[in-house]
């Protein structure tokens, strides 16, 4: 697959145009390794970690893997000590999200680092720019997880691709297999940030409850909401339809603490740790209780996922399936 390729994979030191996006809890060293040695683009999600587990793990996909790989930090909370200890270990990306990207663009530069900023506008795309970002994730608001903007990866990613040429734009949003991804190259992004799809990656962190939720749901079961606000609070984001949700909608959507179960204990991790209701935790391996009552984040491509296979293999099966599309021949 080294052919398929855009200027942007060459510098960013990777083979295909296939990011894995930063999935939170659910992302590990041997996912992040595993896209990357696939040729893609393996993503740490750092924020919620402390420096020195944030040093381990970037030890650790470096023992896994030669290949470049990106940390994600997002600068609604605070980072600078993170910041500084990915610097300091030469992670040669820095992925950032919702907030300032100005306030760290001068230190990621000054590190020889490349500078990915994840935007839901086109106005948040120029700010980026003008801060001095090096690429652009348009999000489009199909994505899962924590969702920026209110506009469509269809209508964003060209608009944003027109407003800040000629820096390189990835789309965000709605991409889960080869079609997604050929559809964005021609939309003018050199590049797909795929989430929900690595969801069932069989490196993933996500447990069985939460793969076969995925594996099961349809595209309309993946709403827009600011249900799981516990840890991140004021933040919208699209998960799957669950008992909390379906509670808390039918209550009315109130605000805390007068939601329905809240405080609530539905789930405790391994070593006990509880979980309330409404928290934005995932349900991850070790878990126990009622883990279908979490947060299940997922984009609207949930609709295309259907099975649990190697991260690699995931990459490989996207850029083929792209590749075979670009190169297709026109016909009316």
């Amino acid at each position: 697959m080294a052919a398929f390729t855009t200027p942007l994979c060459g510098r960013l030191g990777i083979e295909v145009p296939v990011a894995q996006a930063p999935i939170g809890s659910a992302v590990t060293t041997e996912l992040v390794a595993a896209v990357a040695d696939a040729g893609g683009l393996g993503t740490l999600a750092l924020t919620w970690v402390t420096p020195e587990e944030a040093v381990r793990r970037i030890r650790e996909v470096r023992r896994l893997t030669p290949r470049p790989f990106a940390v994600n930090l997002v600068l609604d909370f605070p980072v600078d000590e993170l910041l500084d200890a990915c610097l300091a270990e030469g992670v040669p990306i820095i992925s950032t999200f919702w907030g300032d990207p100005s306030t760290v663009a001068g230190r990621v530069r000054s590190a020889g680092a490349v500078h990915l900023h994840t935007v839901g506008s086109v106005t948040e795309a120029e700010r980026a720019v003008a801060a001095g970002v090096d690429v652009v994730v348009a999000q489009g608001w199909e994505a899962g997880g924590h969702v920026r903007g209110e506009v469509t990866t269809m209508a964003l990613v060209p608009a944003v691709v027109d407003a800040v040429r000629p820096v390189p734009v990835i789309a965000a949003g709605g991409i889960a297999d080869g079609r997604g991804l050929a559809a964005a190259l021609a939309l003018g992004a050199q590049a797909g940030w795929l989430g929900t799809r690595f969801l069932t990656a069989r490196e993933a962190a996500t447990h069985e409850v939460y793969r076969d939720a995925v594996i099961r749901a349809a595209s309309q079961e993946a709403v827009h909401t600011r249900c799981f606000d516990g840890g991140w609070p004021n933040a919208p984001h699209r998960a799957l339809r669950n008992s909390t949700l379906s509670a808390w909608e039918a209550a009315g959507r109130p605000a805390a603490p007068n939601r329905p179960g809240e405080g609530d204990v539905v789930a405790r991790s391994a070593d006990g740790r509880a979980w309330p209701r409404y928290e934005d935790m995932v349900p991850v391996p070790g878990m126990s209780g009622d883990l279908g009552a979490l947060a299940l984040y997922a984009g609207q491509s949930v609709g295309l996922v259907h099975y649990v296979a190697p991260a690699g293999r995931i990459v490989a099966d996207i850029a083929a399936d792209a590749a075979a599309l670009v190169r297709q021949p026109r016909t009316l």
